[in-house]
């Protein structure tokens, strides 16, 4: 995607220099260097509305974000389109290796809890369901929903009937290593599937894309909530099964929308295969 018009039209004959930023696998991201500031633009991609993403969600869930010290300042919005400019953040990447770390993990969970504690936001996410709209979407433009579903499926209501409800607080729903920048301040960027939601998800979304160990999850516990709870362990096992679940599906309806060359396929059966690592049958002796 060429950001040629969107720059200008954003900033109209000011000299820019754009540059793209790598990473991302369903919108595109542009760093913009103009007017001695610096700034990430964000073009989303074909169809992620089907995805759950609301520009509108994504833009208010940044500002809160940015409102209790997480995320990148939030500049400019531009509808219909979607557009979304924030400020860039010049922090570090953070090595996977580094999030296994005690300090970090209890730097992330801090960050993690401000927000989960912030004001709420618009927008919802529910794991369960967001998995069987996937699996509706796809099925409606010809992709072939693969026979692990079913199962995953079942699985995903057994975890839905023992958890019950659960209180509603903001979450980011999509804690990829490359979410987080260092710059002093452990920041997260990339709000687009934010929304009130289940803190567990959130927190096993984390341990399972940094592949925490038993010990690794138990910090995270302990430094989000004091303690590390058997009830706690529990329902954060049962969450990262969910959370490789939520990620093959998305991998199996992007197979079927997405125009960027990224193999979503084999994505998908990546995940499939992880999260029964994480099955509550494995980890709590559940029937």
């Amino acid at each position: 995607m060429d950001p040629s018009a969107a720059v200008e039209r954003l900033w109209p004959g000011q000299r820019a220099k754009v540059t793209a930023l790598s990473g991302g696998i369903t919108n595109h991201n542009f760093r913009v260097d103009v007017d001695g500031a610096s700034f990430v633009l964000r073009m989303g991609g074909a169809d992620t509305h089907l995805l759950g993403i609301d520009r509108q969600v994504e833009r208010g869930a940044n500002a809160r974000a940015a409102e209790v010290g997480v995320g990148p300042a939030v500049e400019r919005f531009v509808e219909p389109e979607g557009w979304l400019v924030t400020r860039f953040i010049d922090g570090r990447p953070i090595a996977v290796e580094e999030m296994r770390e005690p300090r970090t993990i209890r730097r992330v969970a801090s960050a993690l809890r401000r927000f989960h504690e912030a004001n709420p936001i618009a927008g919802r996410f529910d794991a369960h369901a967001v998995v069987e709209e996937y699996a509706r979407e796809a099925a409606e433009r010809g992709v072939e929903i693969p026979e692990a579903y079913a199962a995953a499926h079942e699985m995903s209501e057994r975890i839905r009937a023992t958890r019950g409800p659960q209180a509603l607080v903001p979450c980011h729903n999509d804690l990829l290593n490359a979410n987080f920048l260092d710059d002093g301040d452990i920041r997260i960027v990339d709000w687009e599937y934010a929304g009130m939601g289940d803190r567990f998800f959130d927190l096993a979304n984390l341990s399972v894309n940094h592949e925490f160990n038993d010990g690794q999850d138990r910090a995270l516990l302990e430094a989000y909530f004091g303690e590390a709870a058997e009830a706690a362990l529990g329902d954060l096992r049962r969450m990262k099964f969910m959370s490789d679940f939520r990620e093959a599906m998305w991998g199996v309806l992007q197979s079927g929308i997405s125009e960027l060359d990224f193999d979503f396929k084999t994505y998908a059966a990546k995940h499939f295969k992880r999260m029964w690592l994480h099955s509550p049958s494995r980890a709590a002796g559940e029937g």
